[in-house]
């Protein structure tokens, strides 16, 4: 048995230790918002937030887990998430949708950790840096993009 706080709540799970949280999350607790890819931490499809930082739960045993507050599209909340949000559907990001919970989860770390103040240049290039490697099949990157700096302008950080 570990325990484990997930979006704010103390948690008690049964998988082995060597699970991937992703398994987990998705299994066990039943939060589907993070999604399977690959597996192999290529694709970043199952981006959550650990200690408010994007990580891949694909990668991430519960063994490997010590204490860590861990986010999932289901519970990620604050001033960053409600500017993205409003701006995703402002700017109608989703198209199929499936990369979605990951590209949100990238954004809203990123904004945490640029706050407050990014000239907006360099907000594009933190933006190649945090989404990189979050494959979007639809290839919504543009209006990702365009969301991202949407929510960055409403929360004044440029």
């Amino acid at each position: 048995m570990s325990s484990l706080t997930v979006n704010n709540k103390t948690v008690t799970v049964a998988s082995d230790p060597e699970t991937p949280l992703l398994w987990v999350l998705r299994c066990e607790l039943h939060l589907t918002g993070t999604k399977f890819g690959c597996g192999v931490g290529v694709c970043g499809g199952c981006t959550i937030h650990l200690d408010d930082k994007a990580g891949l739960a694909c990668q991430t045993k519960l063994n490997a887990l010590h204490g860590e507050k861990i986010t999932t599209i289901e519970g990620v909340e604050g001033a960053e998430a409600k500017a993205l949000r409003a701006a995703w559907l402002d700017i109608d990001v989703s198209q199929c949708g499936y990369c979605q919970s990951a590209q949100f989860m990238a954004a809203c770390a990123l904004l945490k950790d640029v706050k407050p103040k990014i000239k907006p240049d360099r907000l594009d290039d933190a933006i190649n840096v945090a989404l990189c490697g979050i494959v979007c099949r639809c290839g919504t990157y543009p209006r990702i993009r365009r969301a991202i700096h949407q929510a960055a302008k409403a929360l004044h950080y440029y």
